[in-house]
């Protein structure tokens, strides 16, 4: 009897057990990717989720109400990447809700309020009603009406962070952080425009994506959105399937870009459980606009913060630099009618110590080129939004720092001439008193009568050399006149650099007696300026019919254009009918003596050396051709104009004496001169010349970098030299019967037996490495067809040199034209018998 009471009782156990399961098992909701209207949810409805009420089909994103890991009571709707728990994108990031707020979703739309029902969010109101909220896999949020058409998407609000799939439209923006622990939108901004993606600081730029050498440009379409997808980066033209620009990352699945509170944008692939950094930018901790807070001084020392001299930190104005003097301070910004209320106080300069620089000097023209120093802070003087000014006494150049001042960096080379001034307001009271009223008034009629008496003397002065000029010959004097018009036209072309004066250059040339080189747009003198720089100054002798003025528009032009592996151009002198341009001397030579010297005692040139002269070139050309506000096509690629400075920096020179293009009018030159055995074979047809045409020097100039010696060894006639309009040479040389050997042509046979070892310079003695040489004669070819558009653009070849882009097989059906230009074929293959 015990024993089957013991049973039942056991039995009703396990039923009650079994019927109270279901309910023991459900004490957190399950996750659903979609949920309909009136819904509702707060974070302690789902705490046992995190808060955590939405999951999409595969798993790997969350919608939820959560709070940041430090402070508790800041919650925020967000998206999230579960796997490592990164917000990527929130609805109230500028105002935190508590854990009892709650989120409303209703036919109308989505909403938050806080604990007193007022409203910090919602969805904009929308046509159809809602029929449901869903979490796709690519993280996108959605609301959809009963046709299943999207309403509304959080791609389409994008905040600090972007992830694969989504796409940032022209016009909009992610916006970073004030911290870690406050999701709040700050001052920094990842912008797109249609020519490029940007970083700002209050509107500020401060680091462009066309300026990184990983950023492969392939066209000048107007960008319309940047998307990432699992290989990199992009900005697309508005079809969707053109891309302008490209950044090739590591392979990942997952990958998200972010703006950080500090101003870097970075992106991360997922790997292995964690975040993994494969693109960072602005990586110089001194090139972010306010590390240092107010004009502090980034130093790449550790880095350190300091103030500049005659500046000290305040921590009652944030930490700010300001002024020690306590009768100076700094301006206000303008108010709404563009006053600053303090214009009757004095305005002062205080000077900053040289190599301090500012970031948006490498991003904002100058507001002048031809401005001496009081002028240019005369201009900042009249504006209340300028807050100071950086001047190159050299050139005039003019900078402006408006509105929001950040922090200071070091002064890059190449710009030592730049001093910087901070605008400041004197407290001391400019008026007098009685006594000194009256004593400034007696000093100002003692001033007034001198300077009354200044005047008439000078006018009388000027009537009689006018008296005396009568008698001069009047065609003369409207020659003189003439020549004074001209020279007005030159003074107000704006970017000119420094003019020179002849007798300056006479000087500095000692008479013009010390020549080191010459080539098809004049001599090269070298010289020292009154500053003691060493410069070189080149005679123009080929500019034809110019006149002055079109000349220093293009000397202008030449002269804003500035980038590491370009000569820099100091300034212009015009002497009557000569004309001369001062460059920045390089200490090395060019490269045409240092690959192809002579002497038996000449040191060779080191393979890792000529590679980096293959990619500064390289660098240098795809800047003329896409990264300038003009196209400039150089028309003249050889190892003459390649120079080398320091250790082995390439500086192209000569850029822009051939022919200054517009984009839109970029295939109107066909008559330039150009050097034989680096001419495309276009210079020969009525085809017009473009950037492919520098494509194809380039890729000679590479041959001969591998090889050593030049391309084509035998003597050229003087008709042979060049190639003038309507009458070019021939190109079927006789090298192969004066028992010499045409390279390029050796170089393709070469290829096709994968023999590239062979092809690199004997004197190197094996120290190559041959994965490189392959490298170098694979471009090379590629830039040697003989059809334009098979060659790759600049921009293109930089990527392959780095690695970031495949090289493709050259097309040996358009390279057999090389035949003509090295000989017999038979003679080809015995040669290459006798080498084997």
């Amino acid at each position: 009897m015990d024993f089957l009471y013991a049973l039942c009782l056991s039995f009703a156990t396990f039923s009650l057990c079994f019927l109270l399961f279901p309910i023991l098992t459900a004490s957190s909701p399950i996750l659903n990717h979609s949920i309909t209207p009136n819904f509702t949810a707060t974070n302690m409805q789902f705490i046992d989720n995190s808060g955590a009420f939405l999951e999409s089909p595969n798993g790997t994103f969350r919608a939820s109400i959560n709070t940041l890991e430090s402070i508790h009571s800041h919650f925020y709707f967000s998206v999230i990447h579960v796997a490592s728990n990164t917000i990527i994108w929130s609805a109230n990031r500028n105002t935190p809700i508590s854990y009892s707020a709650m989120l409303s979703l209703t036919i109308h739309g989505l909403s938050i309020a806080d604990d007193s029902n007022r409203a910090v969010w919602s969805t904009p109101s929308f046509n159809s009603n809602i029929a449901s909220l869903q979490l796709l896999d690519t993280g996108n949020l959605i609301l959809v009406d009963a046709q299943n058409v999207s309403l509304w998407n959080s791609f389409d609000s994008p905040t600090d962070t972007l992830i694969i799939g989504q796409r940032l439209y022209v016009g909009t923006s992610l916006n970073g952080a004030v911290g870690n622990n406050n999701l709040s939108v700050d001052d920094y901004r990842l912008a797109v425009t249609s020519k490029d993606l940007v970083l700002q600081w209050k509107g500020q730029t401060y680091w462009k994506l066309s300026m990184e050498a990983k950023a492969f440009k392939n066209s000048d379409t107007p960008v319309s959105y940047m998307e990432m997808n699992r290989t990199g980066l992009y900005l697309f033209g508005a079809d969707g399937s053109e891309v302008v620009f490209q950044v090739f990352l590591e392979t990942s699945d997952t990958k998200i870009g972010r703006l950080g509170y500090e101003g870097v944008f970075s992106i991360s692939g997922f790997m292995g459980n964690k975040w993994v950094q494969d693109f960072v930018k602005p990586v110089d901790i001194c090139q972010r606009p306010f590390t240092c807070g107010k004009l502090g001084f980034c130093s790449n020392q550790n880095p350190t913060c300091i103030c500049p001299t005659g500046f000290h930190y305040d921590a009652e104005e944030n930490d700010a630099c300001v002024p020690i003097e306590d009768t100076i301070s700094l301006p206000s910004s303008c108010d709404e009618s563009g006053n600053s209320g303090e214009f009757n106080s004095s305005t002062v300069y205080l000077e900053l110590q040289k190599g301090m620089d500012y970031f948006g000097n490498h991003f904002n023209r100058p507001v002048n080129h031809v401005m001496n120093l009081s002028l240019c802070q005369d201009v900042c003087s009249q504006n209340c939004s300028c807050q100071g000014i950086f001047h190159e006494n050299s050139s005039g150049s003019c900078y402006l720092l408006e509105y929001n001042l950040g922090s200071l960096m070091p002064m890059t080379f190449g710009e030592e001439g730049l001093l910087g001034y901070i605008k400041a307001i004197s407290t001391v009271s400019v008026i007098p008193d009685e006594n000194k009223k009256h004593g400034l008034a007696v000093s100002s009629l003692v001033v007034i009568i001198t300077f009354s008496g200044f005047v008439l003397a000078t006018m009388l002065v000027m009537i009689i050399i006018w008296l005396r000029k009568k008698r001069y010959d009047r065609m003369t004097f409207g020659r003189l006149n003439s020549f004074s018009t001209a020279d007005l036209e030159v003074v107000s072309i704006p970017g000119l650099p420094v003019r020179f004066s002849y007798e300056e250059l006479v000087a500095a040339t000692e008479n013009f007696n010390n020549q080191i080189g010459s080539g098809g747009f004049g001599t090269v003198y070298k010289g020292i300026i009154a500053d003691k720089t060493v410069v070189a100054v080149k005679k123009i002798s080929s500019l034809g019919v110019r006149g002055k003025v079109e000349f220093c528009n293009e000397t202008a032009s030449i002269g804003n254009i500035h980038h590491v592996n370009l000569v820099k151009l100091r300034g212009f002198c015009i002497h009557g009918k000569q004309c001369f341009l001062v460059y920045d001397y390089m200490n090395r030579g060019s490269l045409e003596k240092i690959l192809f010297g002579n002497e038996s005692n000449d040191p060779v040139l080191e393979w890792q050396k000529r590679y980096e002269i293959a990619l500064g070139m390289a660098r240098g050309l795809a800047y003329l051709h896409s990264g300038c506000q003009q196209k400039i096509i150089h028309c003249d690629i050889k190892p003459e104009n390649i120079l080398l400075h320091s250790d082995f920096q390439v500086k192209i020179s000569d850029f822009g004496l051939a022919k200054l293009l517009s984009h839109e009018n970029s295939k109107l030159l066909t008559t330039l001169s150009g050097t034989r055995g680096y001419l495309a074979p276009e210079w020969l047809t009525s085809h017009g010349i473009t950037d492919k045409t520098d494509v194809y020097s380039y890729g000679m100039v590479l041959l001969e970098l591998v090889r050593g010696r030049r391309n084509c060894l035998f003597q050229c006639s003087s008709t042979e030299s060049d190639v003038s309009e309507g009458n070019g040479p021939s190109f079927i040389s006789t090298s192969w019967d004066l028992g010499m050997v045409y390279f390029p042509l050796l170089a393709l046979e070469m290829h096709k037996q994968r023999r590239y070892k062979e092809l690199a310079d004997p004197r190197l003695e094996g120290r190559v490495r041959i994965e490189e040489v392959e490298t170098l004669v694979r471009v090379a070819l590629s830039c040697l067809h003989i059809v334009p558009t098979l060659r790759p653009s600049m921009t293109n070849v930089v990527a392959m040199l780095e690695g970031r882009l495949h090289i493709g097989e050259p097309r040996v059906e358009a390279l057999e034209f090389l035949r003509l230009y090295g000989g017999k074929t038979t003679e080809t293959s015995r040669l290459l018998t006798r080498i084997g």
